[in-house]
């Protein structure tokens, strides 16, 4: 199968409310341009500099998306591109991320990254750190990001039953979540589920899936 028909086998199979975000990572400029040619436009990197320079070669009608973890000193480097941070674990890193996009006369959108999985190796915060991180003044004060929604990770392993529990954990924390008001939160995005769990993680709510290798095949590392 090609790139092209990858992407439009998952396409045709998720609802329309669902957003897909090609995972590019470690993939070649040729490959996300032949998804690129198939009419897809949203892309996540886990490395900023790799998306950097790809985002330096490529079209600038593309979206792309942050998805790894992030270092606060990094965000310099792609906040006058970057279109939404997935894994946004902690109040500095918010601030961070303000002051850079202020200078770009930005607003950066951003999911809040809630710990779903049990793995000491993901990251991200308490349903009880978002609240108060959103209901506080100091986020208030914040005007060039915007919190859209959150985003897990599922703990890796092969038992669907606890998958479902964290992707529905998630859910209900999105929705505790929605009921603050504040003007630079706008919840509309709960982002969950890779290749191997998309399908389960829609089910259980998922508006954005971040699929990498059954797009693009398998990956190399070395």
């Amino acid at each position: 199968m090609s790139i092209k028909q990858n992407l439009n086998t998952i396409l045709e199979a998720i609802p329309k409310h669902v957003t897909l975000v090609a995972v590019s990572k470690t993939k070649p400029v040729s490959d996300i341009m032949e998804a690129y040619n198939a009419g897809h436009r949203v892309f996540g990197e886990n490395k900023v500099q790799e998306m950097v320079e790809k985002h330096e070669q490529m079209p600038k009608d593309i979206e792309w998306h942050m998805i790894g973890h992030l270092q606060r000193n990094k965000v310099k480097y792609m906040a006058n591109f970057v279109r939404l941070i997935h894994g946004v674990d902690n109040f500095k890193l918010l601030k961070e991320i303000n002051k850079q996009a202020q200078k770009h006369n930005r607003v950066i959108e951003c999911l809040l990254q809630i710990k779903i999985a049990n793995e000491d190796s993901k990251f991200g915060m308490s349903a009880k750190d978002a609240s108060s991180i959103l209901q506080s003044s100091a986020f208030a004060e914040l005007k060039n990001i915007k919190i859209t929604g959150v985003m897990g990770m599922a703990t890796f392993t092969d038992n669907n039953t606890q998958i479902k529990q964290e992707f529905e954990s998630l859910k209900n924390t999105f929705d505790s979540l929605k009921t603050i008001e504040v003007s630079n939160f706008k919840p509309e995005t709960i982002s969950m589920g890779m290749s191997g769990d998309y399908k389960l993680a829609i089910n259980c709510g998922s508006t954005m899936i971040r699929v990498g290798s059954s797009i693009f095949g398998a990956r190399n590392y070395n």
